[in-house]
């Protein structure tokens, strides 16, 4: 889409995710999440070695790239030139992992896929567009397509975010090369659109989403199963 009216993502994408020296530390910062629960999510309704699975706002593969040895084809998604050269590294050499440079506005497959995954990125852009990109990935997803939604949301009501927060911070990193310090996180709230549980949900109905999973830690991370209807 190029119509004047829609969200310019790399302007909402966090300078430092369009930064080599910061991706050159991205991992570490990250802790190495495991795909496995995630990569379990999608076997448990049926995908496997001839599925189509996208990862969108795809960072450094560390999803895609396990995700590679369980499905058929895999396509990395991102919005950040740096990002796609560090994915464009790490895929050398993997022939069913594809690496595209795309948003959740702007990328459109050719043909339905079976799962679509992403992590800690469709808090980047505000709720209007976060239903808008919902609905264009139950566009891209066949009937019984699988939406696997990690990111952080709030399952709080606004009267309880000061207690929340002090005891999110609480547990922040020292080191910011080591992991996000209570200052990285301060500044997650303040200018990005992390929303409350009570809005996603519906959102993800509204796009045409069965929740089938939901979990929450620290009231703060959410972890969604979606099936498309």
């Amino acid at each position: 889409m190029s119509e004047s009216w829609l969200l310019d993502e790399m302007a909402h994408a966090g300078p430092e995710h369009l930064d080599a020296d910061f991706i050159a530390g991205y991992d570490r910062k990250q802790g190495h999440p495991d795909a496995e629960a995630d990569l379990a999510a999608f076997e448990t309704h049926g995908l496997g070695a001839s599925s189509r699975v996208v990862d969108l706002a795809a960072g450094t593969g560390q999803f895609a790239i396990p995700a590679a040895s369980r499905f058929g084809l895999v396509t990395a998604v991102d919005v950040s030139p740096a990002m796609i050269a560090e994915l464009g590294r790490k895929a050398a050499g993997i022939p069913n992992l594809d690496v595209v440079r795309a948003g959740f506005l702007s990328y459109a497959p050719e043909v339905p896929l079976d799962g679509v995954y992403t992590r800690n990125a469709l808090h980047q852009i505000p709720d209007f567009w976060k239903g808008i990109a919902l609905t264009r990935i139950a566009g891209m997803l066949r009937p019984g397509g699988v939406l696997r939604l990690r990111d952080l949301a709030y399952d709080f009501q606004p009267a309880e975010a000061a207690e929340v927060f002090t005891g999110w911070f609480e547990g922040a990193a020292d080191d910011p090369a080591a992991g996000y310090t209570a200052a990285d996180y301060a500044e997650h709230i303040r200018t990005e659109y992390s929303t409350y549980r009570w809005l996603l949900e519906p959102l993800l109905g509204a796009a045409g989403f069965e929740i089938v999973s939901v979990g929450f830690e620290r009231r703060l991370y959410c972890a969604y199963t979606c099936v498309k209807s």
